[in-house]
């Protein structure tokens, strides 16, 4: 058997790589890890900093322990977690939803039906015949 080619390799890397649902799952990565770092800052730099200020709680959420565990920095990146979560829930489940949903608009007008069928051949005539065209019968 034969080893391919360059061209050939080369070739086939390009079918596979630049398919549109590739790209596009490539762009929605990118897109995402962009969005979880934003989050991520919104939460750490004004939501973590408001749970400092609970009375009784000294040296910031990062240093709340359980025994030897680190509660405080888990309940960081759970509520990060969670306000990502509903983040992509409300931007692409909700909104997105809404968007494609009138993009769609109304549903069409139902008709009036414009043919009908023969009772004697069965063929599909105008609604105004009162005369098959195909087998010449009386409606």
């Amino acid at each position: 058997m034969k080893p391919p080619s360059a061209k050939g390799l080369w070739d086939e890397f390009k079918g596979f790589a630049f398919k549109g649902n590739l790209i596009d799952l490539a762009v929605a990565v990118v897109l995402g890890a962009a969005f979880g770092r934003v989050i991520g800052a919104v939460v750490s730099d004004l939501v973590m900093p408001i749970v400092e200020l609970v009375p009784g709680l000294k040296g910031g959420y990062e240093t709340f322990k359980l025994g030897p565990f680190r509660v405080g920095h888990l309940a960081g990146e759970l509520l990060n977690f969670v306000v990502i979560a509903a983040a992509v829930f409300i931007v692409i489940v909700k909104l997105l939803g809404a968007v494609m949903k009138a993009a769609q608009g109304a549903p069409p007008p139902t008709s009036e039906p414009t043919t009908k069928e023969c009772p004697r051949c069965l063929s599909l005539i105008p609604i105004k015949a009162s005369k098959c065209a195909h087998c010449t019968s009386d409606i």
